[in-house]
């Protein structure tokens, strides 16, 4: 049986999709098999795979409305991780999945029969706390969150635990933090220690040791529809995420 991580943090700008895209695409080259859902209406990671959002025929909308299955939806990738797509349907989803029955439980209903396809299922949440995001709570194991390293990632992270401790107590008992990532780190900023420091205290051994610097290559990436570490295998972004996959693995055993 395989095991589903969101990705989450209601803020945006934090390296959510950056970080789910990578690692997703790093734990796949060290030879998990893993599937990566995109549940941001903004489609970044379907596009991140260079997965043409337009030309899509079945994404992670016709799932959560039970049109169509999960394994219909999912579309293999020559980067070693299937993905199944997002596209500007899903935008519209928040709205319509209020009409329909056990709205929260969608997602964990329609990917229940293909988790034990896969060593590990990552979930792309949207920037915010919306039906989508309870979706992505309710379907999974973990929750992985990437924060910035700035004094406002702080307060958002106190927003999503709580956030986190409701879905725990009403719609999924088991759920659990995998870990924290800090994102844009650059050790030379008093700010980024301080912050360092602040998680610590609050999340111990939660936090990653692994942490994801400032890089161009990670920024560019995307743009060329290709993970980092086939873009640019060599550069620092790619590195840390190769290294972050290491340390997940190792942290799963």
């Amino acid at each position: 049986m395989g095991k589903v991580i969101t990705v989450a943090n209601q803020k945006g700008g934090v390296g959510k999709t950056t970080t789910a895209v990578n690692l997703a695409s790093a734990v796949a080259s060290i030879g998990k098999k893993v599937l990566l859902i995109d549940l941001d209406p903004q489609g970044n990671t379907t596009s991140g795979f260079g997965i043409q959002k337009r030309s899509v025929t079945a994404s992670i909308y016709d799932v959560l409305t039970g049109e169509k299955e999960a394994r219909e939806a999912i579309a293999p990738t020559k980067y070693r991780v299937d993905v199944i797509p997002s596209n500007i349907q899903l935008s519209g989803a928040a709205i319509e999945l209020i009409e329909l029955p056990r709205r929260e439980g969608r997602l964990r209903e329609g990917i229940a029969g293909i988790i034990e396809n896969y060593d590990f299922i990552f979930i792309d949440c949207p920037p915010s706390l919306d039906l989508l995001t309870l979706n992505g709570l309710c379907a999974c194991d973990t929750v992985l969150i990437p924060i910035q390293c700035e004094f406002f990632a702080l307060e958002g992270l106190s927003e999503l635990m709580s956030t986190i401790r409701n879905v725990k107590a009403k719609y999924n008992p088991y759920l659990d933090i995998e870990g924290i990532v800090l994102t844009m780190y650059d050790g030379r900023l008093n700010l980024t220690l301080q912050v360092v420091n602040e998680v610590k205290k609050h999340f111990g051994n939660k936090l990653y040791k692994t942490t994801i610097p400032r890089n161009v290559r990670l920024s560019e990436a995307p743009s060329f529809g290709a993970p980092v570490n086939f873009y640019d295998p060599a550069s620092k972004g790619a590195e840390a995420y190769l290294d972050l996959a290491v340390e997940f693995v190792k942290n799963n055993k």
